[in-house]
């Protein structure tokens, strides 16, 4: 575990926008979509810190250098009748990892979700991602097999819009 004096969870700051791009493609490169990571430092610091705001993200610190960071947007059940977060991208810089900041970052966002009023947090994983998967299954957090994310992104993403014009 991180020692309290050590690890810092805050709010992203606009001055960290090239370190939340540079986690960015670092998690592409690990997942092997280098080649999708298109976002810009002026993307970012217009999604996080733009109006209106589309995303948020937090930073985790050791001893004042980025050790990670959890980049999340907000959703809305209709079941629960409430807010909640989808938690897109998750990065631990690889000296850091094992220590415990993942969980802190999950807290973290947690509490701010509850504090919200919100219901649910929720994320993706790769299948392959075996230290990833065990992490959250070690924090309760529920696999849902029974459902299968869809996408639509490019070329088909445009040729629906088409039809709405």
């Amino acid at each position: 575990m991180p020692s309290a004096g050590l690890l810092v969870i805050r709010q992203a700051l606009p001055a960290d926008v090239p370190t939340i791009a540079r986690f960015v493609r670092a998690l592409a490169e690990f997942e092997n979509l280098a080649h999708e990571a298109v976002g810009t430092e002026a993307d970012f610091h217009a999604a996080i810190f733009g109006a209106p705001q589309r995303a948020g993200c937090l930073i985790a610190e050791v001893a004042g250098a980025p050790a990670g960071m959890a980049l999340y947007h907000w959703t809305f059940s209709t079941f629960l009748a409430k807010p909640g977060r989808w938690l897109e991208d998750l990065w631990i810089e690889p000296e850091y990892r094992r220590r415990g900041i993942a969980r802190a970052l999950f807290a973290r966002l947690a509490a701010d979700t509850l504090a919200e009023g919100g219901g649910r947090l929720a994320w993706n994983v790769l299948d392959w991602n075996q230290p990833a998967i065990a992490t959250y299954d070690a924090m309760g957090a529920q696999a849902l097999k029974e459902w299968i994310t869809r996408r639509l992104s490019g070329e088909a993403l445009r040729s629906l819009a088409v039809e709405a014009t």
